[in-house]
């Protein structure tokens, strides 16, 4: 088809590409992989408690927040936000391991309340905060720090 034949605005990715458009800003799986490390690695340097916003995660990827978000759930298999979640609650996990009481565990790991690391905790692992604490040869003192 020549370019004549098309329709306004229809360009071939090639055509985009070398104009600047967006299929450039696609730039293909090593540049949404490379997105998808920027995120997970901003993800990681946060403290337990910040919030990071879908925003947030489009500036640390060089992208929308849009592309940011399918760029790593593409690479890792789930949301930004399930997978901060994911290391809430194992943090969650090893603070009741030292010994840490539910409640502080819950606001160490950036859980708004022991509610919240309870209802999390359960769907992960099947069992509440306190029934695993309790269940484990964890001293059952809580760690003073």
């Amino acid at each position: 088809m020549r370019a004549a034949d098309r329709a306004p605005g229809s360009a071939r990715p090639a055509e985009v590409a070398a104009e600047g458009g967006r299929a450039t800003e696609r730039g293909g799986a090593a540049a949404r992989g490379a997105a998808a490390a920027r995120i997970r690695e901003l993800i990681h340097d946060a403290s337990a408690a910040a919030d990071l916003s879908a925003d947030d995660l489009g500036a640390a990827a060089g992208c929308s927040r849009y592309a940011a978000y399918r760029a790593f759930t593409k690479a890792y298999g789930m949301a930004p936000s399930d997978y901060q979640r994911q290391l809430r609650v194992r943090a969650a996990r090893r603070l009741l391991i030292q010994g840490a009481t539910p409640a502080r565990a819950a606001a160490e790991a950036g859980f708004a309340d022991q509610a919240h690391l309870t209802r999390w905790f359960h769907r992960y692992y099947g069992i509440t905060p306190g029934a695993y604490r309790a269940a484990g040869p964890y001293p059952q003192t809580p760690v003073r720090r």
